[in-house]
């Protein structure tokens, strides 16, 4: 006979402590407050000592329960995967991916006939917005590609997907208007951004040597790929990541402003994000794989 405590009161305290918080416990294990606050004060009797400390209404681990925390995620994601092997085909086939509008239609859905082509029992369920989405509170979702900054938390990997070269870029015919002026002149273009790009117009001004432009951007968009479209459209100037551009690049409706004259800004902008206890998952890890092998 195993000597172990309460299955559930480990899981009790297991949530609670992954999550940083009993509320959220109560939420992932369908519990009232009192039935998840009673399984863990029962752990802390099985064991005779304190596992997390309260003050404020808020929780942190004792020495002791970051010991235990650590021993019972490593068995909890070992359980969690057998019973992910013996699951029924169509349910362990089937991986959820949620990433902004943007890297949906202009980087990741030109890619994904590769990904099914190379793994077709996988069932791909692409979902998109703008908005950041927190793993551990929708399980729904297996896989999420964040964009800007990379998250934190506990229970999170966190993987970024290369740096990304973000330059100034126009139609061909502006760029022959542009290469007349003086660098400092430029400010006089129409300038397009994105709102929720971490890198603007003031960054890019700095790092080519001039001095921050006296307005903000003419237009701002919700989304890269709004950027783009507008750029091509000859509304002005984009800054914008290659990574969203390549085929207006390639087909040379956009090209980068100045032809060398000018430089781009490098930065991580994208990264893969997954439950960590999900780090053995064959769909999570086929997928991660082949992220990386694009990169």
């Amino acid at each position: 006979m195993r000597r172990i405590p309460s299955f559930l009161a480990l899981r009790a305290f297991e949530a609670a402590a992954r999550l940083g918080s009993f509320a959220r416990a109560c939420e992932e294990l369908h519990l009232t407050p009192s039935a998840v606050s009673h399984q863990v004060r029962a752990l802390e009797r099985h064991f005779g000592r304190a596992l997390f400390l309260r003050s404020n209404r808020r929780v942190s681990l004792t020495p002791d329960g970051e010991r235990l925390l650590t021993a019972l995620s490593c068995a909890f994601d070992a359980i969690e995967t057998a019973c992910a092997d013996l699951a029924p085909s169509s349910a362990a086939a089937s991986l959820s991916v949620h990433c902004t509008p943007s890297f949906a239609s202009a980087w990741l859905s030109p890619r994904l006939p590769h990904f099914i082509e190379q793994h077709p029992s996988v069932s791909i369920r692409l979902s998109s917005g703008a908005e950041s989405i927190d793993l551990q509170r929708h399980e729904d979702i297996d896989v999420v590609i964040a964009y800007g900054k990379a998250p934190s938390g506990p229970g999170l990997t966190v993987l970024a997907l290369g740096e990304e070269e973000i330059a100034a870029l126009c139609t061909p015919e502006i760029a022959r208007r542009a290469a007349s002026v003086d660098a400092a002149a430029i400010e006089t273009f129409a300038r397009l951004d994105s709102s929720f790009s971490p890198v603007r117009w003031p960054d890019w001004f700095s790092a080519n040597g001039l001095p921050p432009p006296s307005t903000r951007a003419s237009a701002s968009f919700d989304r890269g790929a709004l950027v783009i479209s507008a750029a091509v459209q000859g509304m002005g100037l984009a800054l914008e990541s290659l990574r969203f551009a390549k085929a207006q690049i390639d087909d040379g409706s956009l090209v980068r402003l100045g032809a060398g004259r000018f430089r781009s800004l490098h930065r991580e902008m994208h990264f893969l994000c997954y439950r960590s206890r999900d780090e053995y998952s064959r769909n999570v890890v086929a997928f991660r794989d082949w992220l990386k092998g694009l990169n």
